[in-house]
């Protein structure tokens, strides 16, 4: 009986990764779709991701001389770092195998891995715009983490744990209310996630401008194979980012961590996880992106709210 038990678990585990490494450009070409819908216009479609990711990896790869190993090695890194996220997330459910082997401050590190790679090989080659991309994404990163950990630190205290899966079983069964500390957490974490997944107002992945880019300047050398798995792992990242706010913010829907689970707790997942694509959308429509100069501003905001709300979890207990 502990052996189906375990194979339902190990099966739930292999489910759970593979939708997020398949649904992560689809969720992409979601965003995509409802800003193109906001704007008024057509849009490139769903699919246009996956089109983009066939195509870059049926072409040959053009990497420059003065290229080291750390840049060929580079993409698989984030795209492995990345995959790992999703692993160790609860997206499905909060008892999976992997769920247990890292904690919050563990994933913390992950995403720091993930961009310390990126930024080393942007500035492998020598060229200007990577240098650049990588002071301004370190940069960021220096003040996202910071707030990050704050937010993950204010539902630890909530649920007396930093395993994101204990999180989000505290949680999903606290009544349906709204909590103070959890809303200043929640947009903390909101603006955290922009800044992080270089969306409006940090930075527009659909720009190409030398002065304001930030991932677009890193990726300049990239082609072919190389530039799929860097594309692939930046919606990786996003569709994680969306998993750990959904787990901490709106854990309702999770399964138990077996097979007879599974089913609806991709329905629940794919529900949310529309209406959060929308939501981002939506945001970067009625947004316009900032100087560079200003983002320290707008990552130390998110920083104090999400102290506040650790306060006002110390203090009030709310």
């Amino acid at each position: 009986m502990n052996h189906v038990v375990n194979a339902g678990a190990w099966l739930a585990q292999l489910v759970a990764v593979t939708t997020a490494i398949a649904a992560a450009p689809l969720l992409m070409g979601w965003v995509n779709q409802c800003r193109a819908w906001l704007q008024n216009r057509s849009g490139a479609g769903l699919l246009q991701p996956y089109r983009m990711l066939r195509k870059l990896l049926y072409k040959d790869a053009a990497i420059a001389s003065a290229a080291s190993p750390l840049f060929r090695v580079t993409p698989y890194i984030l795209f492995g770092a990345m995959v790992c996220a999703a692993a160790v997330i609860p997206s499905l459910g909060t008892t999976l195998p992997f769920t247990a082997a890292a904690d919050t401050i563990a994933l913390v590190g992950l995403f720091a891995l993930a961009r310390v790679f990126i930024a080393l090989a942007a500035m492998d080659i020598g060229t200007a715009f990577g240098s650049l991309g990588a002071r301004r994404e370190m940069l960021v990163g220096f003040l996202a983490e910071p707030a990050l950990l704050m937010v993950f630190f204010t539902v630890s205290l909530i649920a007396h744990s930093t395993a994101l899966p204990t999180m989000a079983q505290a949680l999903a069964h606290r009544g349906a209310a709204i909590y103070p500390s959890l809303a200043f957490a929640a947009v903390a974490f909101l603006m955290v996630l922009l800044a992080e997944n270089a969306r409006i107002p940090i930075d527009n992945p659909a720009t190409h401008l030398e002065l304001t880019m930030i991932h677009e300047a890193m990726v300049l050398e990239y082609s072919a194979r190389h530039l799929a798995l860097i594309e692939w792992s930046a919606a990786l990242k996003l569709f994680n980012y969306c998993c750990i706010g959904l787990a901490l913010f709106l854990p309702w829907g999770l399964g138990a961590g077996d097979w007879r689970s599974l089913v609806p707790a991709l329905g629940f997942l794919t529900a949310k996880l529309a209406v959060a694509g929308a939501a981002l959308a939506l945001i970067e429509t009625f947004s316009a992106k900032m100087r560079i100069f200003r983002a320290p501003e707008f990552l130390a905001t998110a920083f104090l709210l999400a102290v506040l709300g650790l306060l006002v979890h110390l203090l009030l207990g709310s």
